[in-house]
């Protein structure tokens, strides 16, 4: 079977992983969890909510259910005894290796989505005590500074899960015999897939209205293919679209007309925090499936 997954800057078509049967009884059921998930984030990327948050969420979801799956192939005493047979564990090492990076990308996107819960709770306070309040406006203001501080931040996880993806892209050693070969190539289609979400939730949460050319973030992240269209001129999602109605209410705050606005504003708030609430609950989950996954290959170092 063959399916398409968009990494590497250009679909590119994925076959289905055939572990070796003796690896794990249940090796089945882990490559049917990442064949769907590739297909699910596929579906993603095609659509005009690329970055929307119910895209992302299932994206975090199927990525908990696929470490929960993996978790059961790490604890094989086949699987184990293949990968510290190549080169004394240096397989287990990289992997170790890039979980740190992986976990500080998810870290850092709880930590994110936390600010931005206070941040929309904030004005959402401010929007319902009462109109002309000029707490709205400190509100508004401190939401945009919030912003700006993000930006930089994502900027830098994004860095870092690019490079990490340039050490995946990279070639297979040439002495690996059939199941060390099938063991590191499900690990590499892991942590592409795993990549590729958290790119795309960071993304989210940098509340862009980005241009997709002459951006030196995009430039800089060339090897994943991060938009759906080359020609798409801006990302739209839970956080944007509150953007106009909030900021469409400086200075009109103390006007009784801007009542519809305030109303509107309320409204997409509303909406942006229960997708948040959504993201929260889906990261914390995953974030613990990683760091379980974290703690097995270190097991296999010291046991």
């Amino acid at each position: 079977m063959k399916s398409l997954f968009t990494i590497g800057g250009a679909h590119q078509p994925v076959r289905s992983i055939s572990l070796p049967s003796r690896i794990h009884p249940s090796s089945q059921r882990f490559e049917a969890v990442l064949n769907h998930l590739k297909a699910l984030h596929l579906q993603s990327v095609s659509s005009t909510n690329h970055f929307g948050a119910d895209a992302i969420q299932n994206g975090l979801v199927g990525l908990a259910e696929l470490y929960n799956c993996m978790e059961e192939l790490i604890q094989s005493p086949n699987t184990q005894q293949a990968l510290l047979h190549y080169h004394n564990g240096k397989l287990v090492e990289e992997a170790l290796y890039g979980s740190v990076t992986l976990l500080d990308a998810c870290g850092s996107a709880r930590d994110l989505l936390l600010t931005l819960k206070e941040h929309v709770q904030s004005l959402h306070s401010a929007l319902r005590r009462r109109q002309g309040d000029s707490s709205i406006e400190s509100s508004i203001a401190g939401f945009g500074s919030f912003r700006k501080k993000v930006k930089k931040d994502i900027a830098k996880q994004l860095t870092a899960l690019k490079l990490m993806q340039s050490t995946v892209n990279s070639s297979y050693p040439l002495d690996l015999d059939q199941n060390l070969f099938c063991l590191m190539k499900v690990l590499r289609e892991v942590t592409t897939v795993t990549i590729s979400i958290f790119c795309s939730l960071l993304l989210f949460l940098s509340m862009p209205e980005m241009k997709t050319k002459g951006s030196s973030l995009i430039s800089k992240l060339k090897p994943l293919r991060l938009f759906s269209s080359e020609k798409e001129h801006k990302i739209a999602n839970e956080i944007g679209s509150v953007n106009i109605p909030l900021y469409s209410l400086i200075g009109s705050v103390k006007n009784s007309e801007a009542k519809a606005e305030v109303q509107g504003a309320q409204t997409m708030l509303e909406t942006l925090n229960l997708s948040i609430d959504g993201l929260e609950a889906s990261l914390d989950n995953l974030f613990r499936c990683l760091v379980q996954n974290r703690v097995s290959f270190l097991n296999m170092l010291t046991h």
